[in-house]
């Protein structure tokens, strides 16, 4: 059973069959076309608005962290670089709002390490990265190390729930 983040670790998740399905028909790609909500809910066997449903469900309790496209910035022009700091538990909700609230944040994550604070930065242009770093080093007063791609894997995991 999976756990959302917002509920406490003793509550399961139970999903049902059409709910595992539905996952792991949604890891294999989304279709692209007019309707494909109910693209997917044809081959599933279930109607469009069910799956609409669900899916809002499932990223309501934290079952699916996210649901959006992939895409590769840099064939777009722009670029993404991971970052890092270590931020005292004393600050850590204020430099979680201030990291977070930055439109090029893609992900942020919490780390048992010195370097307790990973995030993705996405910015359109490359040069934009930098600046964003110096604002999140100015706004939090700590220190940002930025860790820019150097080269690109392809690693497809899919888990079947």
């Amino acid at each position: 059973m999976l756990r959302p983040k917002n509920i406490a670790a003793s509550v399961p998740l139970a999903l049902d069959a059409a709910d595992r399905k539905l996952i792991n028909r949604l890891q294999g790609g989304f279709p692209i076309s007019p309707r494909p909500f109910a693209d997917v809910a044809q081959a599933l066997g279930l109607d469009e608005d069910a799956v609409i449903a669900r899916v809002a469900r499932l990223r309501e309790c934290g079952a699916l962290s996210r649901f959006g496209p992939l895409f590769q910035i840099e064939r777009a022009g722009g670029a993404y670089c991971l970052a890092a700091m270590a931020v005292p538990q004393a600050q850590w909700e204020r430099v979680v709002a201030l990291v977070n609230r930055r439109i090029e944040v893609a992900h942020n994550y919490r780390r048992e390490h010195a370097l307790n604070m990973w995030f993705v930065l996405a910015a359109a242009d490359p040069a934009d990265v930098a600046v964003c770093l110096r604002a999140i080093e100015q706004e939090t007063g700590l220190p940002v190390l930025a860790f820019p791609k150097e080269r690109e894997y392809f690693l497809e995991m899919k888990l079947e729930v």
